[in-house]
């Protein structure tokens, strides 16, 4: 199966189990419906982007990096890469670059948010994925070249700070973490 064909379950599965964003999730489908591409940064009418929200559910924080390009505190995230096989895989592979952290896993469930947002040209948009990756308490975090610094922020904390995207999926990554105990 492609990563194109994984999208596309992954979206179908989402809808099943998010009502309040079906008309962003048939957006995404609608995409890649129209775009073959539409999984690669290449495509420029806009593509697929994978991310996840590192937590510590033990500490009560997020781990957030201070985005190098956009100077924004940011979930891990980004590009769809060849060699991943599948979202799960990006949105992991992500995470475990941006934060050095071994060992992460995600939030069963699938994705935990959709976040369609502008980007300069020549692409249009990014359609992100989102996830949240668990860390163990001992973990310890190492900062990327893609990033200016990574901190650790107290869930109280993280809107004063992050935009609202950021905002929103921890707020659903808190609910389903609640949900799921």
């Amino acid at each position: 199966m492609s990563l194109h064909d994984d999208a596309v379950l992954v979206l179908e599965r989402y809808g099943e189990r998010d009502a309040d964003q079906a008309e962003l999730r048939r957006t995404y489908l609608d995409h890649l419906a129209g775009h073959p591409d539409g999984m690669w940064k290449a495509c420029g009418a806009g593509h697929l982007t994978a991310s996840a929200l590192v937590i510590d559910p033990a500490r009560g924080r997020v781990l957030l990096t201070l985005h190098r390009k956009l100077r924004m505190w940011l979930q891990m995230g980004g590009h769809c890469e060849p060699q991943d096989d599948t979202l799960t895989a990006a949105a992991l592979r992500e995470a475990a670059e941006e934060s050095g952290i071994a060992g992460l896993t995600l939030l069963p469930g699938g994705p935990v948010r959709l976040d369609r947002h502008p980007i300069p040209a020549p692409c249009h948009w990014h359609l992100d994925v989102q996830y949240a990756a668990i860390a163990a308490p001992e973990a310890t975090e190492r900062i990327s070249d893609e990033s200016l610094d990574l901190r650790w922020f107290p869930y109280d904390e993280v809107a004063a700070v992050a935009d609202t995207s950021v905002v929103r999926l921890l707020d659903r990554t808190r609910a389903r973490l609640a949900h799921s105990s």
